[in-house]
């Protein structure tokens, strides 16, 4: 059981000591300190927005967290199941002063997460995080008298401001949609993507929906994280229904995973990549996303004649990147796509619009087009951390045993060789070391990130 305090959030496992997991006292510490921090950068009355995803301990969660916002003085909107993106656009709607999402993302159900927003809808800047990380140590609260409490306002999503908004955006063309007739297949992993996405489909004129999953009970029925060897079910649905494409998304839909109509994965990576083709083919700007993305995505930004950056992971880290170079498209390798002319989050019902609009404007199928981009493999391996384990020293072994070639150190250790590239780093979310290797074909990414694997254990 685990419980993992970071600038970005406080994510854990549900039951269990409290300190070494998520426990109601863990909840009430972190939301009271999230509320002294957001007292101190404010005047006046407060209103926080929540939501969260459809996992099993989402309304237990919910319930500490808003309570403990209400004992401070703050005003409560609770949009009960939501999603990411959707919180994160409400609190510019409702003119609030913050927002939490209860969500831990890819996690398996025994996880739960508060995502702190600011005012703007967006993750934390470090500083703010740590912040509240210290207060949150020091148990420094100052709650509310019995005349000063805070009210809670129940405000179910619908869903309707955030569809109506990306249906405005010019680029996502609902009649070339409409008239291409797609028939659409969704993994929405029983959470709340099976709410909000056949609603953006049928806003969008989708007529055709083949559902898998779709039920928000919180009983995920396979590892919720969009990678390929969870996602065989949905591709013989694909195959079985004759649909065009498949959507799969993580329990708080702000990553997007794309099936072909031959069941074959369009790939993590290749959603951004897509949809950056799509918006850079009508108009030029820059192009961010981390160090562990795809250099398929460079390749496209060059094609176009623009520039690419590249950012630390994280995506508070995209987002610092993206408003630096004033980037028009950004995101994450993980299927994360950010859109600064909608909100400054990763949004999966914007990539699946935006990626709708690019497919019916190209005429192709979901394989033709995947092949029209240059060809990557990225190989995503983990190693599991024990406790005692110096993983600094050990990115530092991985740099200087790689010194001859091209290395940066902005986030873990990433080394770039000419036909592909190797990224060490510690997870944020997790007890791991990620290591991500790509190459131009998959036995190649597959033997970087073998022997790759095979030194650092050597060195544990």
């Amino acid at each position: 059981m685990t419980l993992i305090k970071s600038i970005s959030g406080i994510r854990g496992t549900i039951g269990g000591h409290t300190g070494d997991n998520l426990t109601p006292l863990d909840l009430v510490k972190f939301s009271s300190a999230y509320a002294q921090w957001l007292k101190e950068s404010n005047e006046g009355k407060l209103t926080v927005v929540i939501g969260r995803d459809a996992r099993i301990s989402g309304d237990m969660v919910s319930s500490l967290v808003a309570q403990s916002l209400i004992a401070y003085g703050i005003d409560v909107i609770n949009l009960g199941l939501s999603t990411t993106p959707g919180v994160e656009m409400e609190v510019t709607h409702l003119k609030a002063n913050g927002g939490i999402i209860l969500t831990a993302s890819h996690n398996p159900k025994e996880w739960n997460a508060l995502k702190l927003l600011n005012h703007k809808g967006e993750f934390l800047s470090a500083d703010e995080g740590a912040t509240i990380l210290k207060y949150a140590k020091e148990e420094r609260f100052d709650y509310s008298s019995v005349d000063d409490l805070g009210k809670m306002t129940d405000s179910p999503d619908d869903g309707k401001y955030h569809i109506e908004q990306i249906l405005a955006l010019p680029l996502v063309k609902k009649e070339a949609i409409e008239k291409a007739n797609f028939s659409v297949a969704i993994d929405a992993v029983n959470s709340t993507g099976g709410i909000f996405i056949p609603k953006l489909l049928k806003a969008l004129g989708v007529k055709e929906i083949h559902k898998l999953y779709c039920d928000p009970s919180g009983e995920f029925p396979h590892n919720p994280e969009p990678l390929p060897e969870n996602l065989s079910e949905i591709a013989d649905k694909i195959k079985k229904v004759g649909a065009d494409l498949g959507i799969v998304v993580d329990p708080d839909v702000d990553r997007l995973a794309l099936v072909c109509e031959n069941g074959e994965m369009f790939g993590e990576e290749y959603t951004l990549v897509a949809v950056a083709d799509y918006i850079l083919g009508h108009s030029k700007g820059a192009v961010v996303s981390n160090l562990s993305s795809s250099r398929a995505l460079r390749d496209v930004a060059l094609s176009h004649g623009v520039e690419y950056f590249a950012s630390a992971v994280g995506e508070v880290n995209v987002v610092q990147k993206m408003k630096q170079q004033n980037a028009i498209i950004g995101g994450e390798g993980n299927g994360g796509v950010i859109l600064p002319a909608l909100h400054y989050g990763r949004d999966a019902l914007a990539g699946i619009a935006l990626f709708l609009s690019l497919l019916a404007e190209k005429q192709l199928s979901m394989s033709a087009l995947k092949n029209t981009y240059p060809p990557y493999f990225i190989s995503k391996n983990k190693i599991q951390l024990q406790d005692g384990i110096d993983v600094d020293d050990l990115l530092v072994k991985f740099a200087e045993h790689n010194s001859n070639e091209e290395v940066s150190t902005i986030d873990g250790v990433k080394v770039d060789f000419k036909e592909g590239w190797v990224h060490l780093r510690k997870s944020n979310t997790e007890p791991i070391i990620r290591i991500y290797a790509e190459a131009k074909n998959e036995n190649e990414a597959a033997e970087l990130a073998k022997k790759t694997i095979s030194l650092v254990e050597s060195w544990i």
